[in-house]
């Protein structure tokens, strides 16, 4: 009976610990490495493998995302069309190719410099992950500029955004950390848990996980 007891006990606290290790967002592990993970972290320092396309893009309203992070942007244009708030999708994801000719359009346009601050190179922008959405107004106010923020989609994603798993990626501030303008518009899928602990800590994605800042290649 006491050996039986002492089994009982040892299983019993091996299944606490494995249940206690458990990630919080399952579909997320913890791995800011693997292109499978929705916390990949993607920025000028870490670039994606050259042969990634991810495997489980849909249809997210005429964009293709990864099916989780596509489910959680219906949920949230679905909650704020019902708060009288019309959110439209600007770009989802996009291929290496799609990304080197815009890229490519952006150096014509602001120089390399310029383009750098605007504009990920191929291999390094999070919209190859399938995770990373630009929304904008359906009437197109203010779309890819600053003062996206003040518009009714902007208030209502800055202030919502994170309640489905979105965080805006490129804070106001955030340039020699991030790389990047401030980019209201720019969101990208992190699971609920991982979102509400960056906006709630007031810091970049690299700060919360611990990386290195990115500014520049």
């Amino acid at each position: 009976m006491a050996a039986l007891l002492c089994v009982c006990l040892a299983v019993s606290l091996a299944v606490f610990l494995n249940l206690s290790n458990e990630p919080a967002d399952a579909a997320a592990a913890s791995d800011v490495d693997s292109p499978d993970s929705s916390i990949i972290v993607v920025n000028k320092d870490r670039p994606l493998a050259a042969e990634y396309v991810p495997q489980d893009l849909v249809d997210a309203g005429g964009m293709l995302l990864r099916a989780e992070a596509a489910g959680a942007y219906t949920r949230m244009v679905a909650d704020a069309a019902a708060d009288g708030v019309a959110v439209s999708a600007v770009s989802g994801y996009r291929s290496r190719e799609e990304q080197s000719r815009l890229h490519t359009s952006y150096i014509a346009d602001y120089g390399q410099e310029g383009a750098d601050s605007l504009s990920a190179r191929p291999g390094y922008s999070e919209h190859e992950t399938g995770l990373a959405v630009d929304i904008g107004n359906p009437d197109g106010l203010c779309a890819l500029e600053t003062c996206f923020e003040g518009t009714a989609a902007g208030s209502w994603a800055a202030a919502n955004a994170h309640r489905y798993g979105f965080l805006i990626r490129y804070p106001a501030g955030a340039e020699h950390i991030t790389g990047y303008a401030y980019e209201p518009w720019h969101l990208r899928y992190v699971g609920p848990e991982t979102a509400r602990g960056v906006r709630d800590a007031g810091v970049t994605l690299e700060e919360f996980l611990g990386l290195p800042a990115a500014p520049g290649y």
